[in-house]
C-alpha cells in the first residue's frame, strides 16, 4: 500500500487544529506558535505533493480510496490533477502568512484598549479558538481540492461553512466607526448572511447530488467521466440540465459570482483582514475550482447548454463589481467588490471553453489569491493603525511610512495585473481564450481591466499621497513580523510574473482533460497561418 500523501496533507492541518484548542487558555502565545508551525508542516507537506506530481501522468495521482459507506457506493476517494495541485499549494502557502498576519487578532480586548494585566473581562477572546479555526478550514478546504467522490466534496463543502461562521462572528475586525454594540450587530449580520446564502447553494447541490446518484449508481468522479466517455452512462437532457443548475447554482453562491455575491462584502467587511484573505483567496476557490472540476466533468453537454447566460453573468460580475469599488469609501469593502470583478474573470475563463481560458482561469485563482493577500494583508496592518476602514480618514501615508506605502502599491498593482506581476498572465489568457470563441465578450471585459487601474490608483492617491493628515503622523512603518508576511508575498507575485512556466506546466494538461471532457477544441485562427506569412 502507497503512503497516503494526500491524506496526510489534510490531517496535518486538521489534527493541528484539535491540538491548539486544546492549548490551556494561559498559553495563548503557545497556540500561535503550534499553529505557525503546523501551517509550516502542511506547507511542506504540499510541496512535496507538488513535487511528486507528473505533468504526463495519469490524470487524476496519489489516489487513494477506501469503502466508506458501502450501502450508497460513498467511497473515501482521493486523488489530484494539476488544478488540484496548484490550489492545494496556493492554500498551504498563504495559511502561514495568515497565521502571521492574525498574531494579535484574537488577543483579549481588555488588553489592547486599556492594557488590563489580567487579560480577562467581558470582551475575552478565545485566541486558541482562532487559530484553530484557521486550520480547521485549512484541512477542509485541502480535502476539497484533492474529493473525487462527490459526496465527500458535498460534506466538506458544507462543513468548512461552520469554522467560517464563527470566524467572521466572533473575531470580527476592531476599527468599527459605531459603538461596541453597533459592531457586533453587523458582524452578526455579516455571519449570518454568509451563513444562509451558502446554506442555501449547499442544499439545492444536496438534492443534485441525490439526483446524481440516481443517475449514476454511485458518486466516483472517474467512474462517471469514463462510463460517460465510453457510453455506458447516458443521462436524459432535461435530466442533466437540472442536475447541472443543482451543482452549478451552489458553486456560484461560493465564488460568488453575481447576482449571489452580497455576502461578499459585509463579510470581508467586519472580519478581520487575515480572515477577509481566507475567505475570498482560499475558501471561495473551492467555488470555481468545482466547476471545472464537477460542473464540466460530470454534465459536459448541460456546460455547452448553459454557457451564453453563465458568459454574461461573468461580464455582470466584471463590470459591476469594478463599478461599485470605483463608488466604495471602506477601504476593505472596495477589496471585496474588486474580488467580484476578478471572480468574473475566473468564471468568463472556464466557460469560454477554450484551453486558453481555462489554463489563465486556473492560473488566475493561484494569482488572485497571492494577489488579494498582498494587498488586504497590507491594508489590515494600515487599518489597524489608525483604527478606521475609511478612505477618507488617510493621506499622506507615504511620508511616515514609506514601506507601508510601497508594499500597498505593489499589491495594488497586481491587483490591476500590472505587466511583470503574476495576475497579468492570467487575465491575459483569459482574455485570449474569450475573445478566440466570444470577441464581444472579450471586448466588454476588457473594460473591467481600465475600472481596475481608476479604482486601484484613486485608493493609492486618496490613503497614500497629499498632506499628510494630523491622525497619520505618527504611524509606524512596517514591523518585522508584518514584513515577514508581506515580503514573500511580493516576491511569489513578481516571480510568477516573469516565469509563470512552473505552474502552467503542471495545468496544463489537466486543462486538455477537461476539455476533452466537453468534447470541444479551441478555434482556428481567423487569420491563415499562410496569410501571415505573405504579411511578413
Amino acid at each position: 500500500m502507497s503512503f497516503p500523501l494526500l491524506t496526510v496533507t489534510a490531517a496535518v492541518p486538521a489534527a493541528g487544529a484539535i491540538l491548539t484548542a486544546a492549548v490551556p487558555a494561559a498559553r495563548r502565545t503557545a497556540a500561535k506558535w503550534l499553529a505557525l508551525l503546523v501551517s509550516l508542516a502542511t506547507l511542506a507537506c504540499a510541496a512535496v505533493v507538488f513535487a511528486r506530481f507528473e505533468p504526463g501522468g495519469a490524470r487524476y495521482q496519489l489516489v487513494e480510496s477506501h469503502s466508506w459507506i458501502r450501502e450508497f457506493g460513498v467511497r473515501y476517494e482521493l486523488g489530484v490533477d494539476g488544478i488540484g495541485v496548484a490550489l492545494i499549494a496556493l492554500t498551504a502557502l498563504l495559511i502561514p502568512f495568515i497565521v502571521l498576519a492574525g498574531w494579535h487578532d484574537a488577543d483579549p480586548l481588555a488588553e489592547s484598549t486599556s492594557g488590563s494585566a489580567t487579560g480577562h473581562s467581558s470582551k475575552w477572546r478565545p485566541t486558541q479558538g482562532f487559530f484553530a479555526m484557521i486550520l480547521m478550514v485549512e484541512a477542509m478546504v485541502i480535502l476539497s481540492f484533492e474529493a473525487t467522490d462527490v459526496f465527500l466534496f458535498y460534506i466538506l463543502f458544507e462543513a468548512m461553512l461552520i469554522p467560517m461562521y464563527f470566524l467572521i462572528g466572533g473575531f470580527g475586525d476592531r476599527a468599527h466607526a459605531g459603538s461596541d454594540s453597533n459592531a457586533a450587530a453587523q458582524r452578526s449580520y455579516a455571519a449570518v448572511k454568509f451563513l444562509l446564502y451558502n446554506l442555501v447553494g449547499g442544499l439545492i447541490m444536496l438534492a443534485a447530488v441525490i439526483g446524481l446518484y440516481v443517475v449514476a449508481g454511485g458518486f466516483s468522479l472517474p467512474e462517471i467521466i469514463a462510463a460517460r466517455a465510453n457510453g455506458t452512462l447516458d443521462m436524459a437532457t432535461n435530466t442533466e440540465r437540472w442536475l447541472f443548475l443543482g451543482f452549478f447554482f451552489a458553486f456560484a453562491v461560493k465564488a460568488p459570482l453575481w447576482p449571489l455575491h452580497t455576502w461578499l462584502p459585509n463579510a470581508m467587511g467586519e472580519a478581520t483582514a487575515p480572515v477577509a484573505v481566507l475567505i475570498t483567496a482560499i475558501v471561495d476557490k473551492v467555488g470555481t475550482f468545482a466547476m471545472l472540476r464537477f460542473c464540466l466533468g460530470l454534465f459536459p453537454e448541460a456546460s455547452k447548454w448553459a454557457t451564453p447566460v453563465i458568459v454574461a453573468l461573468a461580464l455582470v460580475s466584471i463590470v459591476y463589481g469594478a463599478l461599485l469599488a470605483v463608488g466604495q469609501r471602506d477601504i476593505k469593502r472596495l477589496i471585496a467588490y474588486a474580488s467580484i470583478s476578478h471572480f468574473g474573470f475566473i468564471v468568463l475563463g472556464i466557460f469560454a471553453m477554450t484551453s486558453q481560458g481555462q489554463s489563465g482561469a486556473t492560473l488566475y485563482m493561484v494569482n488572485h489569491g497571492i494577489s488579494t493577500a498582498a494587498l488586504m494583508l497590507v491594508a489590515g496592518f494600515l487599518i489597524s493603525r489608525r483604527g478606521s476602514r475609511l478612505i477618507a480618514d488617510y493621506g499622506g501615508v507615504q511620508k511616515v511610512a514609506p514601506v507601508l506605502a510601497g508594499t500597498f502599491l505593489i499589491g495594488g498593482l497586481a491587483t490591476l495585473s500590472l505587466p511583470g506581476l503574476a495576475p497579468f498572465v492570467s487575465e491575459f489568457l483569459v482574455l485570449v481564450g474569450a475573445f478566440a470563441r466570444y470577441p464581444v465578450a472579450g471586448i466588454i471585459a476588457t473594460t473591467g481591466i481600465v475600472l481596475a487601474a481608476l479604482y486601484t490608483l484613486v485608493l493609492y492617491q486618496r490613503t497614500m499621497t497629499g498632506p499628510v493628515k494630523e491622525e497619520v503622523k505618527k504611524l509606524p512603518d512596517l514591523r518585522p513580523r508584518e514584513l515577514a508576511v508581506v515580503v514573500p508575498l511580493i516576491a511569489v507575485l513578481i516571480f510568477l510574473g516573469v516565469f509563470p512556466q512552473p505552474l502552467t506546466d503542471i495545468v496544463n494538461p489537466s486543462v486538455r482533460h477537461t476539455m476533452s471532457d466537453v468534447q470541444q477544441k479551441d478555434p482556428a485562427p481567423s487569420v491563415p497561418a499562410k496569410n501571415l506569412e505573405a504579411a511578413k
